[in-house]
């Protein structure tokens, strides 16, 4: 096949990966009490069900460039896919938490390689000054997935249940099977070692102590857990020394002599354990705590995602007339105010104000995402630029993951994580969880005062979050 009869439809498909993995990243959440209430479990200890997917997708992560380039692209998207298909269909069939935790796992490992190998896949085909413009018609369909997640999640729960919100992505995978055999190309890329060691010691950390953090709030088996999660940061420790010493590293350690690469992911990460947290409390506030029917529930996310969508050009300007130092550290302490503010929350609220307070938020927080992203990878050489992007992705997913558990751990702390039907401690343990993520996420701001304090005459392509 030619590359150029297959430029354009690529960029479709490429979009139409973009959009699954999205849009089944933002639908969860609003079903999780739905869920929760069918399988008869409390939904204050549903997060198992986003982490399990965004774990394995930090994990695939930084194996998934060298999985292309030794199988080839075509190989292995259509295999991406149909993992993430069939991994979609073992959702909706679950009948318990454990069983959908593992299908969500399965769906992970197909999610995991749509963007990675598709973004390759197109910079292959669009080299140069044409990638930037190929990528961005590639990532609209991720912009829209947010907006309208959610609020479809909630309309099936309350039409049909929450089995449709994986249903909805068999046609779609259907769809992409057919369009990958026809217009994705089969490149490889050169054969490269692989830092399998580094690699099984970095998984394993990330495991074990996400593992440990999400169970250690519950009774019993804490002396394990503490056991679990020593033995991750020892790998992680091992990992260290371990990159110190090979000539190939699955990350070279030469990434954080950096100083903007450090900052930008440390603070990334630290951010992320605030606000990865709230897509996941804030349907469960609504529904457990306040009483919203699900697709009400779900469509009062959409002033969040659409004054993130807004606030991304004048994100730009910002950072270009203020500098990344000054607004990171202003607007993360402002992001954690805004995140204890859902504290004050209660059902005589109007519902006009919830909504400007959900877009500031939304606003807020896009701001930080596009400053974070962007100043972690801007520094970077082009030896250094492909491992920074790699590793940059899987920490935003490993915050994520790590933010979910936290605010699962804070409900515990703060509720009954036992009980099927949350009610009387429920809006307590809302409040508070709001309070101490907001606290952590304005804590987080001291990293970025170690950041250079200059004003930026150009600002890179804004990141997304």
């Amino acid at each position: 096949m030619k590359h150029g009869a297959a430029r354009e439809p690529l960029l479709w498909l490429v979009a139409i990966a973009v959009f699954m993995q999205m849009l089944d990243t933002t639908i969860v959440n609003t079903a999780l009490p739905a869920m929760a209430l069918s399988l008869g479990e409390s939904p204050l200890r549903m997060q198992a069900v986003v982490i399990a997917y965004s774990l394995t997708v930090a994990i695939l992560i930084p194996a998934s460039g060298w999985i292309a380039d030794r199988f080839g692209t075509r190989r292995v998207f259509l295999f991406a896919i149909l993992v993430f298909t069939v991994g979609s269909l073992a959702c909706a069939a679950a009948q318990s938490l454990q069983q959908i935790v593992a299908a969500r796992v399965l769906q992970g490992m197909g999610g995991a390689m749509l963007l990675p190998v598709g973004r390759l896949a197109v910079l292959r085909t669009y080299p140069g000054a044409d990638f930037l413009r190929a990528m961005s018609i590639v990532t609209i369909p991720g912009l829209i997935g947010p907006m309208i997640g959610p609020a479809l999640g909630g309309w099936l729960v309350d039409v049909a249940s929450w089995h449709w919100i994986f249903l909805v992505n068999l046609p779609m995978g259907v769809l992409g099977v057919l369009f990958t055999l026809r217009v994705m190309p089969d490149l490889r890329g050169e054969s490269r070692r692989f830092d399998r060691a580094g690699y099984v010691l970095l998984a394993f950390a990330m495991v074990a102590m996400l593992v440990a953090l999400d169970g250690l709030a519950l009774p019993g088996r804490r002396g394990f857990l503490a056991l679990l999660l020593a033995a991750g940061l020892i790998a992680l420790l091992a990992y260290w020394r371990h990159a110190r010493r090979v000539v190939d590293p699955l990350f070279p350690l030469g990434l954080f002599a950096v100083p903007r690469f450090r900052i930008g992911v440390t603070g990334n990460f630290l951010s992320r354990l605030g606000s990865s947290g709230m897509p996941f409390l804030i349907p469960l506030l609504l529904q457990v705590a306040l009483g919203f029917p699900a697709l009400q529930a779900g469509l009062m996310m959409v002033p969040i995602a659409a004054a993130s969508m807004f606030i991304k050009r004048p994100a730009v300007l910002l950072i270009r007339q203020h500098g990344y130092r000054r607004v990171l550290i202003v607007n993360t302490v402002l992001v954690g105010l805004a995140m204890a503010s859902f504290a004050l929350i209660g059902p005589g609220q109007p519902l006009w104000l919830m909504v400007v307070q959900f877009a500031c938020f939304g606003a807020l927080n896009s701001l930080q995402f596009t400053a974070m992203n962007t100043v972690a990878l801007r520094d970077l050489g082009r030896d250094l630029a492909s491992s920074g992007n790699s590793l940059l992705s899987m920490v935003m997913m490993l915050g994520m993951s790590f933010g979910v558990a936290l605010a699962g751990m804070l409900l515990a702390v703060f509720g009954d994580p036992r009980a099927v039907v949350a009610a009387g401690t429920a809006a307590t343990a809302f409040r508070w969880s709001f309070v101490c993520i907001g606290v952590l996420t304005m804590v987080s701001a001291l990293v970025f005062r170690r950041m250079p304090d200059e004003r930026e005459v150009a600002i890179a392509a804004p990141g997304r979050g």
